[in-house]
């Protein structure tokens, strides 16, 4: 995939959970709150509908304050990619203020592990600086570690 890195922000990591697993956790509600925004703040509720088009909303709870975040599905290829942004709603409804697509890349890595890819694509380098500015690489890195941790939890 092709990056432009006026307007991307990215990351690969190896994690020691098979891929399967992962994308589990990507694509199951129930799994959600346990990894998807970094600790002590917590994800108060989820709603998915996995398909193109379909929802991915959730609510945070971040120091008390409640953040409601409303995207939708615009690539979904099982065990390998999900594409996600904050552009659009369900039914294709534009959003007022959008910020960001999230691309999702998940490949077998050496050992039984996996090869995580995370893109933050914006709208422009102003929209791709203040993300990273807001603490792109640790808030996303510390959700990749909690992930990681969350999905060995679940391992036999």
């Amino acid at each position: 995939m092709d990056l432009d890195p006026s307007t991307d922000l990215s990351f690969t990591r190896t994690l020691a959970v098979p891929r399967q697993l992962i994308w589990e956790c990507w694509t199951e509600p129930k799994h959600i709150p346990h990894f998807f925004i970094p600790a002590p703040h917590k994800v108060t509720a989820v709603d998915i509908d996995l398909r193109v088009g379909g929802r991915f909303n959730t609510t945070f709870d971040v120091d008390g304050h409640v953040m409601d975040n409303h995207g939708v599905y615009l690539e979904v290829v099982p065990g390998e990619k999900l594409v996600f942004t904050d552009t659009y709603t369900e039914g294709w409804k534009p959003a007022p203020e959008p910020f960001m697509t999230a691309i999702l890349l998940l490949s077998d890595a050496p050992g039984g592990g996996t090869t995580y890819t995370a893109i933050a694509r914006h709208r422009n380098e102003g929209s791709r600086k203040s993300h990273e500015d807001m603490g792109f690489f640790d808030g996303w890195g510390t959700v990749v570690t909690q992930l990681e941790a969350y999905a060995k939890s679940l391992m036999p």
